[in-house]
């Protein structure tokens, strides 16, 4: 959701008990959660596309992550192992495509092999199903990617986030929720007695005002949040910058080259995985991310510019900070960026026989990064507010993968705040 100004008197307000702002995965599993933990609730979902997990739910990875990755008693830990186990479960149940595939994490050079190895440790800290692999090994899962060393993730898994995203405003629409898409937030205000008033605006040519008062109001808007916090008279404290994650896949005549899913072991000091290797529920086969500043909230093409959104990262500290702190690294997915030569020569330390002619675009996403003022990338999930707002400021991946379980905290907090 973006909320924007408007001045029009709204209709006469519908009265509900909770209403989520944005129908992302995790908007729409908060809605489902709500209703099956109480039936009787009046729970409103508002959306400003025409459908569900528009953003980044529908424009990730598909990848089911184990956890493997996440600091022990963080919560990206938690909901990530909880959600790994939850989500194939939740699929076969609603006939949603899946597949728990496992996953290489593969080194390609010795100074890798340390952190590959606190990765075992972690993983079986967690309780994970992990396998240490040699070169042959490696060959004989992923006969053409080349490694020193890998770990074979036994839990790790594929799906389709954009149709469980869709089952679950299905599930909630079911049983009592009301979802309304199409339908942009405008502004956040409080009655006499104490519940919320919001107003709304068709996103059509229409302009159509509505209105609607609840008592408690959940923020789940992804790249608005912190925008919908500010309405809502709350400072959140960090903001959105948003990254673009550009993908290639390989052409169909050469999806043979991965069989399904090969990670590099990740750079503890740069917040983002690095390109890997991702075959999806459709047989497709992707490379990517890119990792590079967006020039707009929804910038996906590399030349969309809002100047709204590009004033305000600009003009907030931490954004600067940010590239004092990573400007080698992300000088390096700038170039990867802008030269498909050398995101495949970077893309070869996984996978030698990948050529640029291999290679053909796909559809970018942009994930929305919150960030402190001191140029701090917020690597957990971070929920705010007080009764009667509940704010969910940061949820990036895992989020996907972990949103059943999510999606029962964030009702959790809205149910203690009526």
């Amino acid at each position: 959701m973006t909320p924007t100004g408007g001045t029009a008197a709204p209709a006469r307000p519908e009265p509900y008990d909770v209403t989520v702002v944005g129908a992302g995965i995790v908007g729409l599993s908060t809605a489902y959660a709500l209703t099956r933990a109480a039936p009787a609730l009046r729970v409103a979902v508002i959306e400003k596309e025409s459908g569900p997990g528009r953003h980044q739910t529908g424009r990730n990875s598909g990848v089911i992550h184990s956890g493997i990755y996440y600091r022990p008693g963080s919560l990206k830990a938690r909901y990530a192992l909880a959600g790994c186990a939850e989500t194939p479960e939740f699929c076969a149940a609603h006939g949603i495509p899946y597949a728990v595939t496992g996953k290489l994490i593969v080194a390609t050079e010795q100074a890798e092999l340390p952190r590959l190895h606190s990765l075992v440790q972690r993983g079986r800290e967690h309780g994970i199903p992990v396998r240490e692999l040699g070169p042959a090994q490696i060959a004989e899962r992923e006969p053409a990617v080349a490694g020193l060393a890998a770990i074979h993730v036994g839990s790790t898994g594929i799906c389709d986030f954009g149709a469980v995203a869709e089952a679950l405003a299905g599930l909630a629409a079911d049983a009592g929720c009301t979802i309304r898409y199409g339908t942009r937030v405008t502004a956040i205000g409080r009655t006499a007695d104490g519940a919320v008033a919001v107003t709304a605006v068709s996103a059509d040519s229409t302009r159509t005002r509505a209105a609607l008062r609840t008592r408690v109001l959940v923020n789940c808007a992804g790249l608005y949040s912190d925008r919908v916090a500010r309405l809502a008279g709350d400072d959140p404290g960090m903001r959105i910058v948003p990254f673009r994650g550009e993908f290639y896949e390989l052409a169909p005549a050469r999806r043979g080259l991965v069989r399904g899913l090969v990670y590099p072991v990740p750079d503890p000091d740069f917040p983002f995985l690095g390109v890997h290797l991702t075959r999806d529920v459709h047989g497709g086969v992707h490379l990517g991310p890119n990792a590079v500043p967006a020039l707009a909230r929804e910038g996906y093409g590399r030349w969309t510019v809002r100047p709204r959104d590009l004033a305000g990262t600009a003009a907030y500290p931490g954004t600067w900070r940010i590239a004092r702190r990573h400007w080698r690294q992300e000088s390096g997915e700038v170039l990867r960026s802008l030269s498909k030569r050398a995101f495949t020569a970077n893309a070869r330390r996984l996978l030698p026989a990948l050529s640029p002619a291999d290679l053909r675009p796909a559809p970018a996403g942009v994930r929305a990064q919150a960030v402190l003022p001191d140029g701090t990338l917020v690597d957990d999930f971070r929920f705010a507010g007080s009764p009667p707002f509940v704010h969910v400021l940061n949820a990036p991946s895992p989020a996907a993968t972990a949103a059943l379980p999510i999606g029962r905290e964030v009702a959790r907090r809205a149910l203690a705040a009526l």
